[in-house]
């Protein structure tokens, strides 16, 4: 597969509100009024969230809520994932993915956020005894979960206590009382070691937990990072302009000015409460129900009117979370395996089945013995890759490895089981996933192993290899562009 041709982005909205208008003009918003929190919603999201061209849907006049308080589902679908990422809406989502590398990863950019006095997100302000963040909605999405879940589509802002550097990291939040929300991080997550920090200095671990606002700064809270750099500030970058941002009152972390909702607090070592359970993203209640550190919450503010994002995951196929993880993740693992060094790298798709983190695809020009085996084991493990990754499959050029069929067609005619797969032990895995036994969930041993499956044709006698008679490329758009019409309905 060639590599596409570099496409100039250019992302022109700034907040929530703007891409809403930009995502109506593409005629791809739909309003539901009058859903109910504990069902409706959550059948919404099973509705719409699989379908690679759902709707964006907005909830309004939501039960129990007060007028104008809304919910907004499904931002990365349809031509609007391509605009959410400033791209033309004609890009495959390969496409869209390379030029998402080449335009903001290759030489990426941050511009350094910028303090302003006041902005929308202070238009409303809670603090003290008025605090109440049942007022806003929080849907039961799956019908096992244990409780609502106001925060989805939500980042968390924190400053580690040393080097004081900020981090946004997506971590999920569940509602206990009119006070208190959950705060669930990951081990070795950037969150967590601030937080670890924390607990060694006996101090509470200040959080500005961002409820709905710029679909980027949520997505870029979701994937990896470089460790020390804040995310808003790589936003910041892809627009070419700071970021502007407020103050929290009690804190003094900042959060952007045109948030939607900000729950400001601490999190304190000595507090936890049972939280979950929770539909995760492999598909299964695997996390279950335990005790969390929450977040007690000592001011909130919000926008008229506000919009509470919900990105929950799905799990057991393709949803809304593993679309723009693959998308982006893929990059950066591309991204990561060529400042590596690992030259001909073509192609790298993170599959959407997995959560876009558990099959990884790459495709390569061999050059040299062995570079099959080094593409498998730097994409297995590099920052882009490691958590919760479970088969690397590396394959010839010719292969178009987003299309799954096309990829286990490769690993199928080009492999022997026995050769062709080796592993790797003691990698990081996540705590959602269903395959870790009991014994290592106790030891709190979260480490698996890794398949690398080389599905490659034999680099020693590659010219060898029974040629293919799957079109190229080439061919196939030829075929598209001249007879594309007989699949018309």
């Amino acid at each position: 597969m060639s590599e596409p041709k570099e496409t100039k982005a250019h992302i022109d909205y700034e907040d929530l509100r703007e891409w809403i208008v930009k995502a109506q003009a593409l005629g791809e918003v739909k309003t539901v009024k009058g859903a109910n929190l504990q069902e409706d919603v959550g059948l919404a999201a099973e509705a719409v969230l699989r379908a690679e061209n759902g709707p964006c849907v907005i909830f309004d006049d939501i039960e129990g809520c007060a007028p104008g308080f809304r919910i907004l589902l499904n931002m990365f679908a349809g031509k609007r994932k391509n605009m959410t990422l400033g791209f033309p809406d004609h890009l495959s989502k390969w496409e869209l993915s390379d030029g998402f590398r080449q335009a903001f990863l290759k030489d990426q950019k941050t511009i350094p956020h910028r303090i302003v006095d006041d902005g929308p997100v202070f238009q409303n302000v809670m603090m003290g005894d008025a605090v109440d963040v049942t007022k806003f909605p929080a849907p039961v999405w799956h019908e096992g979960d244990g409780g609502p879940y106001i925060g989805t589509g939500t980042y968390s802002i924190t400053m580690d206590p040393e080097e004081k550097w900020l981090n946004a990291g997506a971590y999920r939040a569940q509602v206990h009382d009119r006070k208190t929300v959950g705060i669930a991080i990951a081990k070795g997550h950037h969150g967590y070691l601030h937080q670890e920090k924390y607990i060694k200095r006996g101090e509470p671990m200040p959080v500005a937990m961002v409820l709905g606002g710029d679909p980027l700064a949520f997505f870029y809270g979701g994937i990896e990072a470089p460790y020390g750099v804040f995310e808003l500030d790589i936003v910041g970058g892809m627009r070419g302009k700071p970021v502007d941002m407020v103050r929290g009152k009690l804190t003094g972390l900042p959060f952007p000015a045109h948030a939607e909702i900000v729950l400001e607090g601490f999190v304190h070592a000595e507090k936890t409460v049972m939280e979950g359970p929770f539909g995760e993203w492999s598909g299964h209640y695997a996390g279950g129900s335990r005790m969390r550190h929450v977040l007690d919450i000592g001011a909130i503010y919000h926008r008229n009117d506000p919009i509470v994002v919900g990105v929950p995951p799905m799990g057991a196929g393709p949803d809304e979370m593993a679309r723009y993880r693959a998308v982006m993740r893929s990059a950066i693992i591309k991204e990561n395996m060529t400042k590596a060094g690992v030259p001909g790298v073509q192609q790298v798709w993170c599959h959407e089945v997995g959560a876009a983190r558990m099959f990884h695809s790459v495709s390569i020009k061999q050059a040299y013995p062995g570079h099959a085996v080094q593409a498998a084991a730097i994409a297995a493990q590099c920052g882009g890759s490691a958590y919760a990754s479970k088969y690397v499959v590396v394959t010839d050029e010719d292969v178009d490895v987003t299309n799954l069929d096309n990829l286990l067609w490769a690993m199928l005619t080009r492999t022997d089981p026995k050769e062709s797969i080796q592993f790797l032990s003691g990698a990081w895995d996540s705590s959602v996933d269903p395959a870790l036994t009991p014994e290592k969930r106790a030891a709190g041993d979260f480490t698996h192993s890794v398949a690398l499956i080389n599905a490659c044709r034999p680099y020693h006698w590659r010219d060898k290899f029974p040629r293919s008679n799957s079109p190229s490329p080439e061919l196939m758009r030829r075929a598209r562009e001249k007879y594309g019409w007989l699949l018309e309905s």
